[in-house]
């Protein structure tokens, strides 16, 4: 089946080059103000090839139908610790994106489901961890896509995250930047971009070191234990071959180190019999060494070809990625826990993808296209822990059990559509795409995608769509534990059903209207409805902070979001507001990670998913004083949720998973930049950012819930100081 992947670019090709030489017609027809004959003209200047070349990859994927929230350079400069945040702050500002612990982020109730993709290129999948490879340095605009999404987005559906680089193509120059401040953080970063001849660039890079790497499981200040290394950096070259065609290549690497925080002051755990080391000792829980350590690297290739009315983009990747969970050297984990895994996870992906779009008439254009990739999971895991007699308690501490697993699964999906201009002012887009996945077991499904937009006015559009999706478990998740092993241990689950982990596959319909009441104020009102069966989730079970996907037998996902900008001059403000129900009933697929009173109780009844938040807000606001020696940029932004859930109790006492949320918080960050000109177009620039100015002490979970094994509070406050010279 592999030898498929390498062998699709290849027809792909073939069949453009037949487009290339079986015609000679020429057509002046435009698509969305694009004129096909532009970019055949001769002896056009670096510059204009290349924008031409964006316009003609630009009606290759359009978000027909979809929601698209766009987060351009000057809102991230506006955002909390601008360019230096964190990738998933800045998703954070986006509408229906919910907060939660690791860096992870939820959009529209669903946990994980999203797709990263650079020029229109997917990024393979990784292996969830601490740290985020991406890096908002490198990105000049963003859009999150969601909703009833046209045909050519599968696999990952709750929203699509697509990147577009600084190139390097119009802007050339560099930065040189110090960043730094609360929980001793230091992160030195560079970025440079320019052109030479028809090869155009960008590369970037920075090193950071803080002392709060993951979030305080406790409401302290301060954390214990919790110095992080991130080191990401990231490549693009863009190669002009003729006025019709390019190459390019993304590449970027990230190597991160996290020490796991420590709670003071934990009871003491199973210590066995008289064995164990820790007899008639005290082990101080202030004092765990537990560590993960993350790398990711991909590298991405891609050509681009208009031929005609015909344009296409393909592309081959390769992607590694590993997870490693270092339990405590002295058996910490062991003596609090009763078992301590060494858990190893590495990910190798390589893959093509291929898109097109062919203008047949003025009335319609017809998109199609292909991806395969595959992937190879290996996991090595090594447990101690402690046999145990009929009522289980300890006897003697065990040899370490080795439970090394190797799994690889094939991905695979196609896709044709239409975009029927039925009217100027009314589109019809329509497809099917079909998916399918092998692993250890296989699945497809062939999705209708369908989505109607009317431009009722210039001010005034509406949209309305259905789409089937299928989506199968990421590999990198699926815990292919041999749960025998651990029988007759501490470690034996108390569950021993093991179904495999499906795809869930679901019914979506969304509908919207954007309405600009005056040329500076806009409002977008978006609401959808999902119902799907075998609904992925994931989750942290036992005492690594690796993350195992597991289904719910039938999902349900509801909500509404508006948002509402409003820009005049140098004033820019936005709002967003979002309300989302998430529910789930009867975990059906690897069960051993529950125990039987969860498991009972979900079988019977339908509970709130963990990551549901019911109100979700962002906002924020900025001004640019613009002066002779320079700008003074001051903003203020603020992030609210009504809380993430966690276990409840009803009027007998008996625990409901999922049953209450956790209280709801509001932080309010606030910052000042200001640039110096010096002299032609070099800058100076020197900002300070205040995070959570309130100091406001807020969970973001406490230790309860379906999949959740600790607690973790958001960030105090903070404050951060950045220094950078641009040229």
């Amino acid at each position: 089946m592999k030898l498929y992947i390498y062998i699709l670019p290849l027809l792909f090709l073939t069949a453009v080059a037949y487009g290339e030489n079986g015609t000679n017609n020429k057509s002046n027809v435009t698509n969305e103000g694009f004129d096909t004959n532009d970019i055949t003209s001769i002896d056009l200047p670096d510059e204009v090839i290349y924008a031409n070349l964006d316009a003609a990859r630009s009606q290759i994927l359009p978000n027909l139908g979809a929601t698209a929230y766009s987060i351009g350079k000057q809102q991230i400069e506006t955002m909390a610790q601008g360019g230096d945040a964190p990738f998933s702050q800045m998703l954070l500002r986006a509408p229906g994106v919910v907060q939660d612990s690791f860096g992870q982020v939820h959009v529209r109730g669903e946990h994980a489901n999203l797709q990263y993709r650079i020029n229109d290129v997917i990024l393979p999948e990784g292996i969830t961890g601490f740290g985020q490879e991406l890096d908002p340095r490198f990105v000049d605009s963003m859009e999150l896509i969601t909703g009833s999404l046209p045909a050519q987005y599968g696999f990952r559906t709750a929203g699509i995250v697509d990147i577009r680089t600084k190139t390097g193509a119009f802007d050339s120059g560099g930065e040189l930047g110090l960043y730094g401040g609360s929980y001793d953080t230091l992160r030195p970063s560079f970025e440079y971009g320019g052109s030479v001849g028809k090869l155009n660039f960008f590369i970037d890079g920075s090193y950071e070191q803080n002392g709060i790497g993951i979030e305080n499981p406790t409401s302290n200040a301060t954390p214990i234990h919790d110095d992080s290394t991130q080191f990401r950096s990231f490549l693009f070259l863009s190669y002009i071959l003729d006025e019709t065609s390019r190459v390019s290549l993304m590449a970027s690497g990230s190597i991160n180190t996290f020490q796991l925080p420590d709670t003071a002051g934990l009871p003491a755990g199973t210590a066995g019999d008289g064995v164990t080391p820790w007899t008639n000792t005290t082990f101080n829980s202030t004092n765990l060494n537990e560590n993960q350590d993350e790398h990711n690297y991909y590298a991405v290739a891609s050509f681009q070809k208009t031929v005609n009315n015909l344009n296409c983009q393909v592309s081959g990747f390769v992607r590694y990625s590993d997870v490693h969970y270092i339990p405590d050297p002295d058996g910490g984990d062991l003596y609090f826990n009763g078992v301590s895994c060494d858990v190893l996870r590495m990910v190798t992906t390589e893959g093509v993808q291929a898109d097109s779009s062919l203008l047949i008439n003025p009335q319609h254009t017809a998109r199609f296209g292909v991806m395969f990739y595959n992937e190879s999971l290996s996991a090595v895991n090594s447990t101690t822990t402690f046999s145990v007699d009929n009522n289980g308690d300890p006897i003697s501490l065990l040899p370490a059990i080795n439970d090394n697993q190797q799994q690889d699964a094939l991905f695979y999906g196609a896709y044709l559509q239409d975009e029927w201009k039925i009217i100027p002012s009314l589109i019809l887009n329509f497809g099917l795409r079909f998916d399918g996945y092998s692993a250890a077991i296989s699945e497809s499904q062939i999705s209708p995608r369908i989505n109607l937009i009317w431009e009722a006015s210039s001010n005034t559009t509406l949209h309305a769509g259905y789409s089937k999706y299928f989506t199968p478990p990421p590999l990198e998740t699926v815990n292919s534990s041999e749960i025998t092993l651990y029988n007759g241990t501490a470690n034996q689950p108390s569950v021993s059903l093991d179904d495999p982990v499906r795809a869930e596959r679901a019914d979506y319909f969304d509908a919207g209207i954007s309405q600009k009441i005056i040329p500076e104020l806009s409002v977008g009102l978006d609401g959808y409805y999902k119902a799907c069966s075998n609904q992925l989730d994931d989750g942290y079970f036992g005492q690594t902070l690796i993350p195992s996907s597991f289904n719910y037998a039938q999902g349900l996902v509801m909500g509404v979001e508006l948002t509402t900008s409003f820009v005049k001059d140098d004033f820019s403000s936005y709002a967003n507001v979002s309300f989302s129900q998430d529910q789930g009933t009867e975990i059906d697929s690897a069960q051993f990670q529950f125990d039987s009173y969860t498991l009972s109780y979900i079988s019977n009844h339908w509970i709130n998913l963990d990551h549901e938040q019911l109100l979700s807000g962002s906002f924020g606001v900025s001004y640019t004083f613009k002066e002779s020696i320079g700008e003074t940029l001051v903003y203020a932004d603020d992030i609210y949720g009504s809380g993430l859930c966690k276990d409840g109790v009803d009027a007998n006492g008996n625990v409901i998973p999922n049953g209450a949320h956790v209280p709801a918080y509001d932080t309010i960050n606030i910052g000042l930049e200001q640039s110096f000109k010096t002299w032609g177009k070099e800058k100076v620039k020197v900002r300070v950012d205040v995070v959570n100015l309130l100091d406001a002490i807020y969970l973001i979970r406490d230790g309860s819930g379906v999949g959740v094994n600790a607690p973790q509070y958001g960030q105090r406050r903070s404050i951060y100081g950045s220094l950078s010279y641009a040229f």
